[in-house]
């Protein structure tokens, strides 16, 4: 199994990724480095009909992401991408994606296509050095909360809610600016919002959206839990 054709376009455009995710966070931002960072991967698992051969994703295409814990010392609450730090056991960088998914949602890594992976890309704030690692799952296996002491939410999000222009806007806190993303109960920001904004503007999916809208990022954080007590009542 290769990727379904309608990933193509961003396959084809990952150069630009890397170059988009350096201007994330506004000009002080752009000057921090990590000194000795640690090595972790993410894992960008997209699904969808992989059938569909044109040049956007289907209706049914998603890409899996995860909300971390309230109660974590680090990153509390915030949306992610699967994934964390390389472990001495692991074989490779792919390795630890896969790994670090199947602990934190139950996703079988058999269901994994891996089909690319980006240059490292280094997050001042936690002190790491991240490869994001794409993979497509033609039969996406079942994903769950693992540990609620780690993870809050699983999910799969449409592809459409995150490029739909009525769910983007900028946020910002302190010196750091950058794009964001409201669906569903989930506010997708910082490192993982710059990299799914430079994932759909390399793939050709953007629509214009105003990124004249900057908004504090506490009011969202506060939108987002309340959406979050909604949703959850919902599921009941």
């Amino acid at each position: 199994m290769t990727a379904p054709r309608w990933l193509d376009p961003l396959l084809g455009n990952l150069g630009d990724v890397a170059g988009e995710l350096e201007q994330r966070g506004g000009a002080v931002a752009a000057l921090q480095r990590v000194r000795n960072p640690r090595r972790a991967s993410v894992l960008i698992l997209f699904d969808g009909d992989p059938s569909a051969s044109g040049p956007t994703p289907p209706e049914d295409a998603t890409v899996l992401l995860i909300q971390r814990a309230s109660a974590l010392r680090q990153h509390a609450g915030q949306v992610a991408f699967p994934g964390g730090a390389r472990d001495p056991e692991d074989a490779d960088d792919v390795a630890v994606a896969l790994r670090e998914a199947w602990e934190e949602t139950g996703l079988d890594p058999e269901s994994v296509e891996v089909v690319a992976e980006l240059d490292p890309i280094e997050v001042p704030v936690s002190g790491f050095r991240v490869i994001p690692v794409i993979g497509f799952a033609a039969r996406p296996s079942e994903v769950h909360v693992v540990d609620p002491g780690e993870t809050a939410l699983v999910r799969r999000v449409p592809l459409a809610e995150l490029i739909d222009p009525a769910h983007r806007f900028m946020v910002r806190k302190s010196f750091y600016r950058g794009p964001a993303f409201a669906v569903g109960p989930m506010l997708v920001w910082g490192f993982t919002g710059g990299l799914m904004n430079a994932l759909i503007g390399a793939a050709g999916w953007e629509r214009p959206w105003n990124t004249d809208d900057v908004r504090p990022l506490t009011d969202e954080v506060r939108a987002a839990a309340a959406r979050a007590q909604t949703w959850q009542e919902t599921l009941r």
